[in-house]
C-alpha cells in the first residue's frame, strides 16, 4: 500500500502516507459545497503535475550538473463541468537566473513534459507548461 484516506466529516479527508507518516488534508472547494480550507483533491491533482515535472527538472539538471534550487511553479487549475472534472492545467516554472543554454533549457523543458503525471493525466486535461528563463 502507498497510502490510506479516511473521511472526517464535513467534506473533508485526511491522506497519511505510509512511508513517511506524512499527513495532507483535503477539503471540498467553495464552487462544490465545501469550505475550501485545504487543498481539493483536484487541487493535489494539479499541484502533482507541477510536483512531478520540478523533481524530474531536478533529476534532470542533477544528471547535466546545473543548478535549479529557487525555481517555482505557478499552477492554475480550470475545472470543467458535466461531468465535473480538470480541463485544463496551466503551470508556469520561474526558473533562477542562471544563465542557462538553450540545449540546457531544451532538457530541462524535456523533463517537465514527460513526468509520470503528466502520461497519467487523461488525454483530455489540457497541459500548458510555460517557461520564465
Amino acid at each position: 500500500m502507498t497510502s490510506t484516506v479516511t473521511y472526517l466529516g464535513e467534506l473533508r479527508t485526511e491522506a497519511t502516507h505510509l512511508y513517511s507518516r506524512t499527513r495532507i488534508i483535503t477539503d471540498a472547494p467553495l464552487d462544490n459545497q465545501g469550505k475550501a480550507e485545504a487543498f481539493s483533491p483536484t487541487d493535489l491533482c494539479a499541484t502533482s503535475l507541477a510536483s512531478c515535472a520540478m523533481t524530474l527538472m531536478g533529476i534532470s539538471a542533477r544528471n547535466h550538473e546545473m543548478d535549479m534550487t529557487g525555481a517555482s511553479a505557478e499552477v492554475t487549475k480550470v475545472m470543467a463541468a458535466d461531468p465535473r472534472r480538470i480541463a485544463k492545467v496551466v503551470i508556469r516554472f520561474v526558473m533562477p537566473q542562471n544563465g542557462y543554454t538553450d540545449t540546457q533549457k531544451l532538457i530541462l523543458e524535456k523533463a517537465a513534459r514527460t513526468c509520470p503525471v503528466s502520461f497519467s493525466l487523461a488525454e483530455g486535461v489540457e497541459q500548458v507548461m510555460e517557461f520564465v528563463w
